[in-house]
């Protein structure tokens, strides 16, 4: 099955190097030197990465082909897809692909039905659940350990211990459901709109 892994962001210097927003928790595996990846659109891969190297934080790749600024630029907000073994599972037990957590029924201890993940959203500091209630609307549940605190891949669950405020009636909801839905981006270097496709791992750890 395919996974996003990365999405292109702005050119970084003058010799075809792009900053990347990283998708995935196994980096070093997905966005090594010589890795193939397809792409979203179709139309600009498969891209094979010549280098990569970390500036300030971020990641830097540079692709076989691209050797210019306007090049790299060309390919801003393409989506880099991996190909995975869908019986594949990440090397830390904390972690999970997203394909692994979608649809998952979300409750709390007691077995009060909460609802079910449609998303998962990335962000710097932690890993979103878009979890869809009942009734329609959605809610944000944070993927760390102090408030996730069991995936249940065999009973297709994940157990909840949600602070005060978090889906009680006072909390803070996305769009219905049937509306387009976007977590933002808190990335700096990188304004384009979120694409809200497959991820590559998710982790769930502390805040």
């Amino acid at each position: 099955m395919q996974l996003v892994v990365a999405r292109i962001g702005r050119a970084h210097g003058i010799k075809g190097e792009v900053t990347v927003e990283v998708r995935t928790d196994e980096p070093e595996l997905r966005l090594g030197p010589g890795a193939v990846l397809a792409t979203e659109p179709a139309s600009t891969g498969p891209l094979t990465i010549e280098t990569g190297r970390v500036h300030s934080g971020r990641l830097l790749l540079r692709f076989a082909g691209v050797s210019d600024r306007t090049g790299a630029e060309a390919l801003r907000n393409t989506l880099l897809i991996a190909e995975v073994d869908p019986e594949d599972m990440p090397e830390d037990p904390d972690e999970y692909y997203d394909h692994q957590l979608m649809d998952l029924d979300v409750v709390l201890a007691d077995g009060t039905e909460v609802g079910r993940i449609t998303e998962i959203t990335h962000l710097p500091s932690q890993d979103l659940f878009i979890v869809e209630r009942p009734d329609g609307t959605e809610v944000m549940i944070p993927f760390v350990e102090e408030i996730v605190t069991d995936i249940d891949l065999v009973e297709q669950k994940a157990v909840i211990d949600p602070p005060p405020g978090l889906i009680d009636d006072n909390a803070v909801v996305a769009a219905p459901a049937d509306g387009a839905h976007s977590a933002g981006d808190d990335n700096p270097d990188d304004d384009g709109p979120d694409d809200g496709g497959p991820d590559g791992a998710a982790r769930g750890g502390s805040a």
